[in-house]
């Protein structure tokens, strides 16, 4: 099985028989309240998923991630993974000093052991991250309202906060396992954040067709507006894996992460995560992890020429489109039909469809998946 990102897959998750000295030991730490997305930030440490990184990044780390897109020991890193705090809580804060990271309940989450703390610059991280400072951009945005003081330091995660989605739920770990029980010697990712088309089940059966098994791992978390909520994704996929795939060929299961719309680092960023899940391969299409303009149509792919090391393989997918005349789906190498009788796959077009509650054509989306949107009476974040 391929190996994890940088060799070893990371557990910083404690075991049982520690949680009671640790959560007594919590009552006379310093806290700090997180948010939910950094909950899934510590999770997602904790269990493996952003191996090798085992807390969030010190400075040099930071530096090398922004600048090279690399970690200081030069393996490939494209998103920093960072915890901010404001100047007055920094100031109280010494190096080596345990804190206790509690989520907005003010529940448990994990305990950071302080290795470095740094002020940052947000215009120099918006402009390398996202490539734009516009506060229009929902990434930039967020980092914007960012405190003025990151600390770096290894994670101890207490355990892991339930979901309504816990049944969809599997470690890099857990996963790893199935994929050797299932036989799977290669292993296709694929990201989604939205409801799946024609178009993305044409991908992914085109993936497969190369590779022993399709996992598919939608994005669960916080989103921009007018993307699809959480559970109309997956009870959609749910339906597609039901009536049009083979039960012992596809598997699907959450990612616990914010979608920070970083075009082609964060591509690089998804790859390297389906890899610690135990991916061999992941598809890249047109515009991945992209909003508005930001990004040229293709750039998400063309980033991967800069990794040669990366370690997965990405299958990098370009237009297609329903062709009238071939009655099939095709793309600009298979069809020499006129482009009057394609249908593109538009994510606006559809969604506007399904706003007016109408079925979209089956050229388009499966009906049994339309109808699942359709059961819910606001399938999109306000």
């Amino acid at each position: 099985m391929i190996a994890p990102h940088g060799g070893r897959l990371v557990n910083r998750l404690l075991p049982e028989n520690k949680k009671e000295e640790v959560l007594e030991k919590l009552k006379y730490l310093p806290t700090i309240i997180i948010d939910s997305d950094v909950v899934s930030e510590v999770e997602n440490i904790g269990t493996g998923v952003y191996s090798p990184l085992e807390g969030f990044l010190n400075k040099p780390d930071f530096d090398g991630v922004l600048s090279q897109m690399r970690l200081s020991n030069d393996l490939p890193w494209t998103i920093p993974i960072i915890l901010d705090v404001d100047s007055e809580m920094a100031g109280k804060i010494k190096i080596g000093q345990e804190l206790a990271l509690l989520d907005e309940s003010r529940h448990p989450v994990a305990i950071l052991t302080v290795e470095d703390k740094y002020t940052y610059d947000r215009e120099d991280l918006v402009k390398k991250v996202f490539g734009t400072d516009d506060p229009r951009h929902p990434g930039v945005a967020q980092v914007f309202k960012m405190k003025d003081v990151l600390l770096g330091g290894k994670i101890d995660l207490i355990e892991l906060l339930p979901t309504p989605y816990d049944r969809y739920r599997l470690s890099p770990k857990e996963t790893r396992i199935l994929f050797k029980e299932k036989g799977w010697r290669t292993v296709v990712g694929f990201q989604t954040r939205n409801t799946p088309h024609l178009g993305h089940e044409y991908v992914q059966k085109t993936a497969l067709t190369f590779t022993d098994g399709l996992f598919i791992n939608p994005v669960i978390g916080r989103k921009k507006k007018g993307d699809f909520k959480d559970e109309v994704i997956l009870a959609s996929y749910e339906e597609l894996i039901k009536h049009y795939y083979l039960k012992d060929r596809a598997v699907m299961a959450i990612l616990k992460m914010e979608m920070r719309y970083a075009g082609p680092r964060e591509a690089i960023h998804h790859a390297i995560i389906r890899k610690n899940f135990g991916c061999t391969h992941i598809i890249i299409g047109r515009d991945h992890a992209g909003v508005g303009n930001y990004y040229p149509p293709y750039a998400a792919q063309e980033i991967f020429e800069e990794f040669p090391d990366l370690g997965i393989v990405p299958l990098f997918f370009k237009s297609f489109f329903f062709c009238k005349k071939c009655n099939s789906i095709e793309n600009e190498k298979t069809c020499p039909h006129d482009p009057s009788n394609h249908v593109q796959f538009s994510g606006t077009r559809i969604r506007d469809l399904l706003l007016k509650g109408e079925v979209p054509p089956p050229e388009l989306m499966r009906p049994e998946v339309a109808k699942i949107i359709l059961s819910f009476s606001n399938p999109f974040n306000d």
